[in-house]
């Protein structure tokens, strides 16, 4: 909040309402607004004070009936206020009640929320107005930069639709990101967000939707996820959640889920059957250099439900880690069949996506790989030849986000 004390010190009153006054949006100013306020303020400061205050006020009724009916009936509901079915409700809502309105709705923050609030707070004293209370020049001030600030500078916001989020999705096109999506998102109330996910949640998982439709909700879904609020991240874990159910985690739930964030929010039980199915087919596949073309797209899926990071800690882990530590160190070298000599045999196909997956692992990975160390199968391994012990290395760098290469081998 603006310090209107060092305000006052700084520059006359007459200039910051001035000043103020012009950051007020066109279609106030067409009104008269500022010509009213400023033939009140010479002789009734008060009156203009009330008069820049209701403004704001019929503002902020307009600014509910654009965001949507359906979101402020919504959030009427989930805030215990007066209903708002209509319009005509929106008008002649109680000023008071409209501010919780526009709150619950995100058309004001908290901090806006209480400055608005105290505004009135000073607007009733001023109805009462006697020789024992006035207007001074700190009212005034605080009223007009919160009422202009707040409200009246502030272009109405036109809430992002599932309807319009449907319309990219189903395009023929590749979904791209576009800045003011993403904005609109943002300043969209929890319902609408979580309105807006589970949406594209449902067409990323439906099967029999074009691929390039679920590809696009996929992508979206991730476009969007980071600036949902926390309630609505929290509440879509629990729509996923409800409808696994006692079902298993699927690569592509999980998939789904990993790009809306909601993962780690997912039950650990389930997660960790997951991962245990991923080890599974990584140990069918087996870790050796010359099962090279296998790896790909066991290691690709692992990386798509954001690799390592969401696998609980315990056993099933430490396997991950090894199998990973293992394949990518690969085994003592020799000469090949065209007649050239490598210090190490190991899948040049797995070396890229272990580094990511480690490199995403964070400190927790990386102190696992430190011990596995100390496993007696690894510790054998890497006693064979020093070029095992520079690739694991190489792999300790890699989980700790550096680059560490050993060299050609």
């Amino acid at each position: 909040m603006p310090n209107h004390t060092l305000v006052l010190q700084q520059a006359p009153p007459s200039a910051i309402v001035q000043g103020l006054l012009s950051r007020i949006r066109p279609e106030w100013k067409v009104k008269r607004l500022i010509e009213r306020v400023q033939n009140l303020l010479v002789s009734d400061p008060s009156s203009a004070c009330q008069r820049l205050l209701n403004a704001a006020f019929h503002d902020l009724r307009e600014k509910v009936v654009l965001a949507g009916l359906d979101i402020a009936k919504q959030a009427a509901e989930e805030a215990k206020l007066p209903p708002v079915n209509r319009a005509e409700d929106a008008e002649a809502y109680p000023a008071d009640k409209l501010l919780d309105l526009a709150y619950a709705m995100g058309l004001l923050s908290r901090a806006e929320w209480r400055r608005v609030k105290r505004c009135y707070d000073i607007r009733r004293d001023l109805e009462h107005e006697d020789d024992q209370y006035e207007a001074n020049v700190e009212d005034c001030v605080y009223i007009f930069m919160t009422c202009v600030e707040v409200v009246l500078a502030k272009h109405p916001v036109h809430l992002l639709k599932v309807v319009d989020v449907k319309e990219v999705v189903e395009r023929p096109t590749t979904f791209s990101s576009q800045q003011e999506f993403l904005d609109d998102f943002e300043r969209a109330p929890e319902p609408r967000q979580l309105e807006i996910l589970k949406f594209l949640v449902s067409t990323a998982l439906k099967e029999n939707n074009a691929d390039l439709v679920r590809q696009n909700a996929h992508k979206a879904l991730k476009f969007f996820a980071p600036a949902a609020r926390s309630g609505a991240r929290l509440a879509l874990a629990a729509h996923l959640q409800e409808r696994l159910g006692r079902s298993r985690l699927t690569l592509l739930l999980a998939k789904v889920a990993d790009a809306a964030g909601v993962m780690p929010y997912l039950k650990e039980s389930k997660r960790k059957d997951f991962y245990h199915e991923c080890l599974e087919r990584l140990h069918a596949v087996g870790h050796a250099w010359a099962s090279y073309a296998k790896h790909q797209q066991p290691l690709g899926e692992l990386l798509e439900v954001g690799g390592l990071a969401h696998c609980p800690d315990g056993e099933v882990l430490v396997c991950l880690c090894k199998w990973l530590l293992l394949c990518f160190v690969g085994t003592r070298g020799g000469r090949t069949s065209y007649g050239n000599f490598r210090p190490a045999y190991y899948s040049d196909v797995a070396e890229p996506l272990i580094e990511r997956l480690v490199g995403r692992g964070g400190e927790r990975v990386r102190e696992i790989l430190r011990r596995l160390r100390h496993d007696p199968e690894v510790r054998g391994r890497l006693a064979s030849c020093a070029e095992l012990v520079a690739r694991y290395d190489q792999l300790l760098a890699a989980a700790a986000g550096g680059v560490h290469r050993a060299g050609t081998c």
